[in-house]
């Protein structure tokens, strides 16, 4: 790939320094992918520039008017401390006619809102776990058709953000408390689906109009008791010796049933266009023991460190971490944004 001038977006708070010396392992894993991402790029020969935003878009625009980079790399994953208003910075993007990585803002706005991408897979006969909406302020209101054990999470939040072992309820009186925490510590609506027992397992996809699929993935909880299995909990995706304690690891899926791995392939892909994604999103799935699946999330612009479980399945699917990360670029620059169809 020629050179590129390359802009790396990210939160203020996570432009990562020039050097890891003197860093705890704790305080790198704050920043590692904007720091694996930039000096990737740098060793690969583009002039990279890192901007950090926290809730003012005048930078972005000064940098996009005065450097004129080629694409802009976006590892937003907020904007005013709001999850789902980093969509809306892809959309100045597009409004400023600046190629960028990732997903488009439509894809971004319907994936984030967990309830409307279940109601758009339900409408395409895509298997996803009976859910309602439990909204701030409003009284509550059991539906009949939800069954316990239920599982309560932010319709909004991502990163597994107050999700742990008492986020699966048995009863009415802790499906309560649990809306109820939250609405308070998410200042967000309550998602509330029926708990999928089984494997929980994951695809990534990369691609606009011609998809590809990386092998499947899935997380192996280790030694931790059957009580406190089958859930990704905060602790279980982001505390280092949490997982090393007891041996939480991600890998190939093994021993799937015949013909599931290219079932998953194919039901990531009409997911993926479903949501009106692009660039490059991670399907997450629970399997039954008897083998039905359902979709938990589709999450658009997933985690690319180098060490993480989209990247170590695109290894596994043979593109090398520079390889992926020129690929993603590519994707952007090729992405047709609606003002590449608008004559100047």
């Amino acid at each position: 790939m020629k050179p590129l001038r390359v802009l790396v977006l990210m939160h203020e708070s996570l432009v990562p320094p020039r050097s890891l010396k003197g860093y705890t392992e704790k305080e790198i894993d704050e920043f590692r992918t904007e720091y694996d991402v930039i000096t990737t790029l740098q060793r690969a020969g583009h002039t990279v520039r890192a901007l950090g935003l926290r809730d003012n878009l005048s930078d972005l625009r000064a940098a996009i008017m005065e450097w004129k980079p080629d694409i802009a790399f976006n590892l937003l994953e907020e904007f005013q401390s709001i999850v789902t208003y980093d969509q809306h910075v892809v959309a100045f993007l597009e409004l400023m006619r600046q190629p960028y990585t990732g997903c488009n803002p439509r894809g971004m706005m319907i994936s984030r809102d967990k309830a409307l991408s279940k109601q758009i897979l339900s409408y395409h006969r895509i298997a996803t776990p009976r859910f309602a909406v439990f909204r701030r302020g409003r009284r509550f209101c059991l539906p009949r058709k939800l069954k316990f054990p239920l599982f309560v999470k932010s319709a909004t939040e991502d990163a597994s953000l107050c999700i742990s072992q008492a986020s699966i309820v048995a009863d009415v009186a802790r499906l309560k408390e649990r809306i109820e925490f939250i609405h308070e510590q998410t200042q967000s609506d309550a998602l509330v689906e029926e708990y999928i027992e089984g494997r929980e397992l994951y695809v990534g996809v990369l691609g606009n109009e011609r998809l590809q699929t990386f092998p499947v993935w899935e997380i192996d909880f280790g030694t931790l008791p059957e009580v406190m299995a089958g859930i990704a909990t905060r602790k279980v995706k982001w505390d280092r010796r949490y997982q090393e304690k007891h041996g939480i690891m991600t890998g190939p899926a093994e021993d799937l049933p015949e013909g599931m791995e290219s079932y998953l392939a194919k039901l990531s892909k009409r997911i993926y266009r479903a949501l009106y994604l692009s660039g490059y999103a991670r399907m997450d799935f629970r399997m039954r023991p008897d083998g039905s699946v359902f979709v938990l999330e589709a999450n658009a612009n997933p985690n690319i460190a180098r060490v993480e479980d989209f990247t170590e399945s695109a290894r596994a699917a043979g593109i090398e971490y520079r390889a992926l990360l020129e690929q993603i670029m590519r994707l952007g620059l090729s992405y047709q944004a609606p003002w590449t169809r608008v004559e100047a």
